[in-house]
């Protein structure tokens, strides 16, 4: 009975041998391409996720830098409302666009003189035609 277990065992190991599949399978270069689409299958989609992670983390960091440029701002002009709303802000207005002034205080008005301004810097209106204006700009 062994002898009959041990050539059966013969046959079933010549049938492995002989089954293409197992013989496909049992190949080194069957195994390397197998092994290389795995792979390829793992790499790809991780790929991807680093790339989409990439561009998320330059939009956040653009938003970030806006969120930075906006509160400055937002610093800026809660400064100048305290600066508008204080003492000193509505007397300064009060004087330049009301002409309001403090008790005892002379206040001056100093006007330009247009008619000195006219008569210091004459203006002098060329008559002549166009073209003996051009010949004697480029002749003179």
């Amino acid at each position: 009975m062994t002898k009959q277990k041990m050539i059966s065992n013969l046959k079933a190991s010549r049938r492995r041998e002989t089954n293409f599949l197992y013989r496909f399978l049992v190949n080194p270069r069957t195994f390397a391409i197998i092994a290389l689409v795995f792979l390829l299958l793992i790499f790809l989609p991780l790929a991807k996720n680093y790339s989409r992670k990439r561009l998320v983390e330059q939009e956040i960091a653009g938003i970030q830098k806006e969120i930075d440029d906006f509160e400055a701002k937002n610093r800026d002009l809660k400064e100048m409302i305290d600066y508008l709303q204080s003492d000193q802000s509505l007397e300064e207005q009060a004087r330049l666009n009301m002409g309001l002034k403090r008790p005892g205080e002379i206040v001056a008005v100093i006007q330009e003189d247009t008619a000195v301004n006219a008569i210091s810097s004459p203006v002098l209106v060329d008559d002549s035609p166009n073209w003996q204006k051009w010949w004697r700009y480029f002749a003179n």
